[in-house]
């Protein structure tokens, strides 16, 4: 089966768990086009100027000044950077900067859920400073480098996410416990769902009863953990399916499912084509 080419950290700083490139230079004055392709890590572009597209899990997004696009491991993009632009590309793994047990794992939870950010020259300035800081210390390596790396990345999410807050006009939840549990729903979605379908597992893994997760879903999304479980299938099936030439019968297998019949029928089901169909209407 072909799949969808995945990458890794390129020139790593060290340990191949870190990355930061200046993209003018990594341009060296000609355009950026790259096919589909995943990638091991989180990949950050942080473009003071842009132009071109970027098209993330199937939805485009013009690439345009002061923007930051976020990319989690698995999800499938392709981009064209057009000469001119310039900031950062940013790569580091989930060891390099892992969050879990520390008071900044929400943040970069809610931060990393988000794959466009649009921002003003204001707050562009803010969120570059660490940016900046971290790639002179990746090139100066002084003592304990690597702390102050993690530390201004901590300072560029903890912004990154204040200017989001910011920005949106709509109410925020306060029921923070649901958020967390929604938020950690969706992260074992992205990791399971070739192997993992039935509400029960979910709601095992999260020591919820179903019908708790259900509720959970419901009121912060308006939608049944079944549907978030189909949806991410589904996503996950159009990866492949524009992402790779393998045969439907090859990626219905690669899911999960060995009855091909039956995942042709629940592909149409949810997005009114065939895989084929969607396959040559798409393209």
């Amino acid at each position: 089966m072909k799949t969808i080419p995945i990458r890794k950290i390129k020139e790593p700083v060290f340990s191949e768990s870190f990355s930061i490139r200046n993209v003018e230079n990594l341009l060296s004055g000609n355009d950026m086009i790259q096919d589909s392709h995943r990638h091991t890590f989180f990949l950050l572009l942080v473009l003071e100027k842009g132009k071109g597209e970027h098209v993330i899990d199937f939805v485009a997004h013009p690439v345009s000044d002061y923007s930051v696009f976020f990319m989690r491991p698995g999800q499938v993009h392709k981009l064209i950077l057009r000469y001119g632009s310039s900031g950062y590309l940013i790569g580091f793994t989930q060891d390099f900067y892992s969050t879990h047990g520390r008071p900044l794992h929400q943040v970069f939870r809610k931060v990393s859920k988000k794959n466009y950010y649009g921002l003003d020259s204001t707050s562009f300035k803010r969120i570059l400073s660490p940016l900046n800081s971290i790639f002179h210390e990746c090139i100066e390596k002084q003592e304990n480098y690597k702390e102050v790396i993690k530390a201004n990345l901590d300072v560029f999410f903890i912004e990154l996410l204040r200017h989001s807050q910011s920005s949106e006009n709509t109410l925020h939840t306060t029921n923070h416990y649901a958020q967390e549990r929604l938020e950690e729903l969706l992260e074992l979605l992205e990791q399971h769902i070739l192997a993992k379908k039935q509400v029960v597992q979910y709601a095992s893994m999260l020591h919820l009863t179903t019908y708790q997760l259900n509720a959970i879903c419901k009121e912060m999304l308006g939608k049944t953990c079944s549907e978030l479980i189909n949806e991410h299938i589904i996503l996950e099936a159009k990866r492949h399916l524009l992402g790779t030439s393998s045969q439907v019968n090859q990626i219905a297998y690669h899911l999960g499912y060995e009855d091909t019949s039956y995942f042709i029928r629940f592909f149409k089901k949810h997005t009114g084509y065939s895989p084929e169909m969607f396959r040559q209407n798409v393209k």
